[in-house]
């Protein structure tokens, strides 16, 4: 089978790498070597699938489903199965083997990979996305490998302020962005094992348990900066609606209270990554998901 990576992955990879990178040249090769020796039979390739990795939904040996996934290693697969072991399925897709990440490849038990909890009504869908969240937050191993909230956002706070100087416009946000962060990690009041890319498409259905998380990027810090990502689930709906701003400020205090998480603390995080994906959007010429993000960033 030809392993042809989708448009969505090679599009994503280009903005992350638009120096090049010849991870995507080596992948249909990677991908038949991961197959033949997991003794595989595949099904297809998952459209539109993710950003940073090909999803192929596969067979076992034994006729069990699985999937399976490849990503290059700055998308830090090996971050992923150490969070995924961590959490052993509890609210979280399983590891289907116990091996290591040399080549990128994880073997994860199948999921529904059609169905998210973003297909349900949206309050429903926030509701359930919430409890799949908070049974992830735990505690990370001693001696975790994992990056903390104040590695993360050091390096996107530099990345930020670069494109401040590059796009005086967006300037104010950024300055506000920076500070509230800055007073945030001041008086952290938790350390948990977090997503670290939590949202409603990252939810999907299962058979072990209705909604399973998928597809992390873990990081350690509080529970309020992985609820951020969160509020501005359906971005274009909020802003496209006359009261988006008071229904965004419904909905921070909505998750806020059902999570136990303090409000003012959940806002600040939902302005700083809203900032900084609508920068980052910028930078790498997706104007209408930055305008998006900037205008909801602006409500905060």
């Amino acid at each position: 089978m030809a392993f042809e990576p989708p448009r969505r992955l090679v599009r994503a990879l280009g903005e992350t790498a638009p120096d090049g990178d010849d991870w995507l040249e080596r992948l249909p090769e990677a991908a038949e070597r991961a197959v033949r020796a997991r003794d595989l039979t595949v099904e297809r390739v998952q459209v539109p699938g993710g950003r940073s990795s090909l999803v192929v939904l596969v067979r076992r040996a034994d006729g069990t489903p699985a999937v399976l996934k490849l990503a290059p290693r700055r998308a830090r697969p090996e971050s992923e199965r150490a969070a995924l072991a961590h959490w052993g399925g509890r609210g979280a897709v399983q590891l289907a083997e116990d091996a290591d990440t040399t080549e990128g490849v994880l073997l994860l038990e199948r999921l529904h990979p059609d169905v998210s909890v973003r297909s349900l009504p949206e309050s429903k869908a926030l509701l359930e996305a919430a409890g799949a969240l908070r049974r992830l937050w735990v505690q990370p191993p001693a001696d975790h490998p994992f990056e903390t909230v104040a590695q993360r956002t050091g390096r996107q706070a530099e990345a930020m302020r670069a494109g401040a100087v590059a796009d005086p416009e967006v300037a104010p946000l950024v300055d506000a962005a920076l500070g509230v962060r800055g007073e945030l990690l001041a008086r952290a009041p938790e350390e948990r094992l977090l997503h670290g890319t939590f949202r409603q498409s990252k939810v999907l259905a299962g058979d072990r348990m209705p909604w399973l998380a998928v597809g992390p990027d873990p990081v350690v810090g509080e529970s309020a900066f992985d609820l951020a990502r969160l509020v501005r689930d359906r971005v274009e709906d909020l802003v496209a609606q006359p009261s988006g701003a008071s229904t965004t400020r419904r909905r921070i205090k909505r998750l806020a209270e059902s999570l136990e998480v303090d409000q003012e603390r959940l806002r600040g995080w939902t302005l700083f990554r809203a900032v900084e994906s609508g920068v980052r959007a910028r930078r790498v010429g997706r104007e209408q998901d930055a305008e998006l993000l900037l205008e909801f960033a602006g409500w905060l």
